[in-house]
């Protein structure tokens, strides 16, 4: 078969193959995901973030985070009300907090007004409030590998949950929506970043799965010196050069994780683009790949994995250390 011909059939397989799984999706009744609006109050009105108010603002964070938790009680919502009531802790800092619908919250590492190395996690979907554990755990695994390697290093690590992440059980996790809402967002957040810990600080994004989508849609004019992409369905973008952006790009994918087997494609289907293009790990993407062994979808940050000690080692700048898949 000539290989002109073997293009085209490939490309068809592909783009049939694409149009069945966002069938899938689609069909599921967008009801079955809606939930009932939790009550919470209002974002407390927080000063600017500078070094010097961080204290002030991680209070206000706890004292709406405890009303959230009273009221998502009195409102019979047992979970939530406990998962509210954890951020409330003392021990806890958050730079923002709220409550309302699915929730929206990041916190806090470290000693962030000292950090000179600070990682940001961007997380994929099915992030909400509610799951937020499962999110927290992974930041913590990550603050506790960069303590144990550069005990005498000055860092931090930032789980940022802010945006309204996408269900898997639905059609918008196949689209760029809900990352092109959000990538203003995580542009302003980084240059709050840099007002907190200086212009000089190097600020790595670690972003997962759907999160990769949105560091794509964000990446240009981002201060950021690495941003590395783990279990990517893709980015929009063709390639590395196509995010724009002078940060060193790196892509792992562990040989468990399923999103492997997704097509890496783009198409218009129903009026809406589909797909996130080119995979990451591929030679044609760019991207410098890192081994990340043989793990699973949601098990990157699991202490004692490839992936995890290669991460910290892009967050403190320990490059030549990384080993490549």
């Amino acid at each position: 078969m000539p290989r002109a011909s073997r293009r085209r059939r490939t490309g068809r397989w592909r783009r049939a193959l694409l149009a069945a799984f966002v069938t899938g999706a689609v069909v599921i009744p967008l009801s079955a995901a809606a939930q009932p609006e939790i009550p919470a109050p209002v974002p407390a009105v927080l000063p600017p973030l500078t070094a010097g108010t961080l204290e002030e603002v991680y209070a206000a964070n706890r004292a709406n985070a405890a009303e959230a938790s009273r009221m998502a009680g009195a409102d019979g919502d047992d979970r939530r009300a406990a998962a509210d009531r954890g951020m409330a802790d003392p021990d806890r800092d958050f730079l923002a907090f709220d409550g309302r619908g699915s929730g929206q919250a990041t916190e806090v590492f470290g000693d962030l007004a000292h950090a000179d190395r600070v990682a940001v996690l961007v997380p994929g979907s099915d992030t909400t409030l509610d799951t937020y554990g499962r999110f927290r755990a992974t930041a913590l695994n990550l603050h506790r590998q960069l303590t144990r390697d550069a005990p005498n290093s000055r860092t931090a690590v930032v789980s940022w949950l802010g945006y309204d992440t996408p269900r898997t059980a639905s059609g918008t996790v196949l689209t760029p929506t809900r990352a092109d809402q959000a990538a203003p967002h995580l542009r302003e957040f980084t240059r709050q970043l840099h007002t907190i810990t200086g212009r000089e600080a190097h600020i790595a994004l670690v972003c997962h799965s759907y999160g990769t989508v949105v560091c794509g849609r964000s990446a240009s004019g981002l201060a950021v010196s690495d941003i590395a992409l783990i279990g990517s369905p893709g980015t929009g973008v063709d390639s590395a050069a196509g995010l724009h952006t002078p940060a060193r790009v790196w892509a792992a994918r562990g040989a468990d994780d399923w999103v492997g087997g997704v097509p890496h494609v783009s198409a218009d289907l129903f009026g809406t683009t589909v797909g996130f293009g080119t995979d990451p790990v591929s030679p044609a993407f760019g991207a410098q790949v890192f081994a990340a062994g043989g793990v699973g979808h949601s098990d990157y940050f699991t202490p004692g994995t490839a992936s995890l000690a290669n991460l910290a080692r892009i967050v403190l700048g320990a490059t030549s250390e990384v080993t490549h898949a």
